[in-house]
């Protein structure tokens, strides 16, 4: 079944609109409403993606991060690995000139 994009882009802008409404009026860490919001959004936005691909063949520009990375607090897939990177992409140097020049890294967020 293939859905609309219109229709999962309106869908994706009215989970937003729930999700910020739920964080702004948040009664306490625990708000299950917030949760709820969230789980509505993540699912809203993998629709969206979803329809997008199949319709235009084309990707949004970010991703959601798994369920399981939560659970690895500490644990920064994320980070840049320069032995990871292929000397196309990138060189050390570029990453010491990104710190000379200000740019702030994930832990300075």
């Amino acid at each position: 079944m293939t859905v609309d994009p219109r229709a999962a882009l309106d869908r994706l802008v009215a989970a937003l609109e729930a999700h910020h409404a739920a964080v702004s009026s948040r009664r306490g860490d625990e708000d299950s409403s917030v949760d709820d919001a969230y789980d509505i959004l993540a699912d809203a936005f993998d629709v969206y993606d979803e329809a997008v691909g199949n319709t235009y063949g084309e990707a949004l520009p970010f991703v959601l991060a798994d369920d399981d990375d939560d659970d690895d607090e500490g644990d920064h897939d994320d980070d840049i690995d320069e032995d990871d990177l292929d000397d196309d992409e990138i060189d050390g140097a570029d990453l010491d000139d990104a710190d000379d020049q200000g740019y702030a890294s994930d832990g300075d967020r």
